[in-house]
């Protein structure tokens, strides 16, 4: 995934000190790109409304995150609103202070802002702002997080997602309403059928295929050999066909019926192909949870890592931590380099290819896009994996979250929330609050407050 991407529009006034105001811009530009930002935009001032409106038509032909209007001196709020109302991305606004020296005010930059925030709220944009010297270090804290959220919301927004079959019965949890989810976020959910578009897709891919694909995961895990070849090679073929209709349409993510039929019908488990394809960072979930995998795509496209779809099935009371697990799904790059990564057949129909392994320590951020109450909540969480011995068979690992256990699976359960979870590596929780806040998402913390 490419880098992220600003926006970056000076605005002044020539009535105010504008050599001085030029040097400021400058140390601004430099600043955000050395914090490996690709900048487009310019560290020309723009002065005057016919500047502005030169500076919007080159932008929109170009994609980016976030529109940093920097108030280089005070100017009146014309040519902010002309580029809100032009420009479809998250605004941040940033005043620079000046030495009180006694004499003339050179720049008045906050005021710029004051003004432009308040003709903002009056037309209902949303902005977030700092008032920070050119070389503050907090700027960058606080910008990148905002531009994360914006190209998590900038890529769901013309988001393609396949869901693959129905959801299983009896698990409304993986109920959809794709008209809801179009209006709401903008991902158009595609639906495949299990025989016509997979099954007869997997069951023809070429032999060399399927072997260049088994000799390549060889490499990865161990006792590859150990499982019964056909059904292994089955599950390969399907690898193969997903990946293919992913590749085809376009789709960021894939929400599959893994069972029964992929057992009675194809003699194989799906789990092991979707774990290699969302470790590709085509994010899969089980049971054909559509929330499920855009919670994934948001994780994703957040953290640039790929993302997990998991279970909470029990706490591990001497280290307070909650056990995650999913057959045998999650992505080969959770796994922890310390233990075996190896294969394995699932626990109930006894056919491959399942992976198997622990979660490899780190820091983890938890979210579930949730619809429990009716309408749409994001649930946001942060934790600790930690080593410890192997839960259960297939995928699993221990979560200290930061608040107790109980407490954790108090708000899961007093919530009604979905039995599914998805995960990341790293700390994303202020860009999670930040998108929460761009699609007015209420949140619901996992951890609870003390």
């Amino acid at each position: 995934m490419a880098e992220l991407t600003i926006a970056f529009i000076p605005i002044a006034r020539k009535t105010f000190d504008i050599e001085f105001a030029q040097q400021v811009t400058k140390a601004a530009w430099d600043q955000l790109a050395s914090a490996e930002i690709n900048m487009i935009g310019s560290q020309d001032l723009i002065t005057d409304i016919n500047q502005a409106e030169e500076t919007i038509n080159r932008l929109k032909s170009q994609t980016f995150d976030l529109a940093v209007i920097f108030q280089a001196t005070f100017a009146d709020s014309t040519m902010l609103m002309t580029v809100a109302a032009a420009l479809d991305a998250p605004l941040f606004l940033w005043a620079v202070p000046e030495d009180h020296t006694g004499g003339r005010l050179r720049l008045n930059s906050f005021c710029g802002i004051n003004l432009g925030g308040h003709a903002l709220t009056r037309a209902g944009y949303r902005y977030a702002y700092i008032f920070a010297d050119a070389l503050d270090p907090e700027v960058i804290a606080k910008i990148m997080p905002l531009a994360k959220a914006g190209r998590a919301q900038r890529l769901l927004k013309h988001a393609k997602l396949g869901r693959v079959g129905e959801n299983p019965d009896g698990f409304e949890t993986c109920l959809l309403d794709p008209e809801r989810i179009y209006e709401r976020f903008g991902v158009e959910v595609i639906q495949f059928e299990l025989e016509k578009d997979i099954f007869s897709r997997a069951r023809t891919v070429e032999p060399a295929l399927v072997e260049h694909i088994y000799a390549r995961l060889d490499q990865q895990v161990d006792g590859l050999d150990e499982l019964d070849a056909q059904s292994t090679r089955k599950s390969l073929g399907v690898y193969s066909a997903l990946k293919e209709v992913s590749d085809q349409k376009d789709l960021a993510g894939l929400a599959v019926r893994c069972w029964p039929e992929f057992f009675t019908e194809l003699g194989c488990a799906a789990c092991g192909a979707m774990s290699m394809l969302s470790d590709e960072m085509t994010p899969c979930s089980c049971e054909a949870d559509v929330n499920g995998t855009i919670t994934q795509m948001i994780l994703q496209f957040i953290s640039n890592e790929p993302a997990f779809g998991t279970d909470m099935v029990s706490i591990d009371k001497d280290r307070d931590a909650l056990v995650v697990w999913h057959c045998g799904l999650a992505p080969l790059s959770m796994a922890d380099p310390q233990q075996p990564r190896g294969v394995t057949i699932h626990s109930n129909r006894k056919l491959p290819l399942l992976f198997e392994f622990t979660l490899k320590p780190g820091r983890v951020t938890i979210a579930r896009l949730t619809e429990s109450s009716g309408d749409y909540r994001l649930v946001v969480g942060s934790g600790q994996v930690v080593q410890g011995p192997k839960s259960f068979s297939g995928t699993s690992g221990l979560i200290q979250f930061d608040s107790p256990a109980a407490d954790v699976l108090d708000v899961i359960l007093g919530q009604g929330l979905e039995h599914h979870i998805s995960m990341t590596y790293g700390d994303h929780i202020p860009a999670l609050l930040a998108f929460a806040e761009l699609l007015d998402l209420p949140v619901l913390q996992l951890n609870k407050l003390h």
